[in-house]
């Protein structure tokens, strides 16, 4: 009786440890299309680049504008900020 019972506790584990294996390798290939469309893609940026770099220099230009306006609203909003807790002080 005991034979059996292990033998069905072998059984249930192999059986478990083929589903995990099977989950694993779907997600590591999930995970390896993923990676080898992200290569693809800069590849491909890359050559386009390489051909003509006047709009990555248009996009890059863009990015430091941005960057920068953002910068200041930062500090706009920052100071805005101070002033209204000022005059919420002062009015009490």
């Amino acid at each position: 009786m005991a034979e059996s019972e292990s033998q069905e506790e072998n059984y249930y584990n192999g059986e478990k440890m083929v589903e995990n294996f099977n989950t694993d390798m779907e997600e590591l290939l999930d995970e390896m299309e993923k990676l080898t469309v992200r290569a693809a893609w800069m590849a491909y940026n890359y050559v386009a680049i390489q051909t003509n770099p006047g709009p990555y220099n248009a996009m890059q230009h863009l990015e430091d504008a941005f960057l920068m306006c953002k910068e200041q609203m930062e500090k706009k909003w920052q100071e805005v900020l101070l002033e209204s807790r000022g005059e919420g002080q002062k009015k009490e």
